[in-house]
């Protein structure tokens, strides 16, 4: 076997690709964007062949305006048979508005910092776990798929440091609370490789691998090796955001999701199976963009858009 070959083996043959631009990717913006744009761009996706979209936030909108019509964005979107539409569930009181909006898996959330879950959440980790006992039994008892996400996965803007054995801490409670997938969040965007690398193989100790998904933001431009290097461990679930939208109003300095288009055209090098068409996320990273009235954050969905024209 040569070297590309020892290479491509190491790889997973196929990722799953979960969009969370709709819903994390838009939250923060401060104009309102209509519930009219919101469907179109959820539809738009759904097109390209995404299998899990995260459409909804069932926060107060005291807290998150722009996810106030998330009942509206859900029941006006086309959905497709074997598409998972997911939304943030902070409470039961969230928790029923999203199973009313036959959403077909709930988010739960903490962090793997204790300064953080306190900025974010205002309490503990272990309180937000306790907070989350109930949504996650009501999931259950509803048929709905449970993911939960750990923000500050390798860094904290408050604390510094997080360790790899913090993290795993987390993956516990969240495993106990009866997850079925379980995403490790680059907050701010500090991780690197080898760090990703010792995270993922530690998590991976406490919860299958294969149910572990990579939340990479590029603050410091190391999303995409991030992915890779979650790849040559086993990860096979990654998150991205259509035109690089999003960042974290408790997080200082994060700026956007990794970009779809980006990861899209790096697994397409490989030969690494996504079952999304590039091409229509490209025009609906360009539909949102024009709605926003900004250019969009992924240097492959521009390059793309631009060789179009030219």
């Amino acid at each position: 076997m040569n070297a590309q070959a020892n290479i491509q083996a190491s790889l997973p043959k196929q990722v799953k690709i979960v969009e969370v631009g709709p819903r994390d990717g838009l939250q923060n913006e401060k104009e309102t964007i209509s519930a009219e744009v919101k469907i179109e761009l959820v539809n738009r996706l759904t097109n390209a062949g995404f299998v899990n979209i995260e459409a909804a936030s069932f926060v107060s909108p005291k807290w998150v305006p722009q996810m106030a019509t998330s009942t509206e964005v859900m029941a006006g979107i086309t959905r497709k048979a074997g598409v998972i539409y997911s939304a943030l569930t902070p409470n039961m009181k969230g928790f029923e508005s999203a199973l009313l909006a036959s959403a077909d898996e709930v988010v739960i959330f903490s962090s793997a910092s204790e300064a953080f879950a306190q900025k974010n959440i205002n309490c503990s980790i272990a309180e937000s776990i306790e907070r989350f006992r109930d949504v996650a039994a009501a999931a259950k008892q509803h048929g709905l798929r449970l993911r939960g996400s750990i923000s500050c996965a390798f860094g904290c803007p408050y604390q510094g440091e997080v360790t790899p054995e913090q993290v795993a801490d987390v993956v516990k409670l969240m495993r106990d609370l009866g997850c079925d997938e379980i995403d490790i969040a680059d907050t701010i965007g500090v991780g690197t490789p080898r760090h990703v690398q010792t995270v993922m193989q530690l998590v991976a100790q406490e919860f299958p691998i294969a149910q572990i998904s990579g939340h990479f933001h590029d603050t410091y431009g190391q999303a995409l090796a991030n992915i890779y290097a979650s790849m040559e461990v086993g990860v096979s679930i990654f998150h991205s955001s259509v035109a690089g939208l999003g960042g974290c109003p408790y997080a200082k300095g994060a700026t956007g999701n990794v970009a779809t288009e980006d990861v899209l055209f790096m697994m397409q090098g490989l030969g690494i199976h996504t079952g999304v068409d590039l091409n229509q996320v490209v025009d609906a990273g360009q539909f949102i963009s024009q709605h926003l009235g900004r250019k969009a954050v992924s240097r492959a969905g521009n390059a793309i858009a631009a060789k179009r024209l030219a």
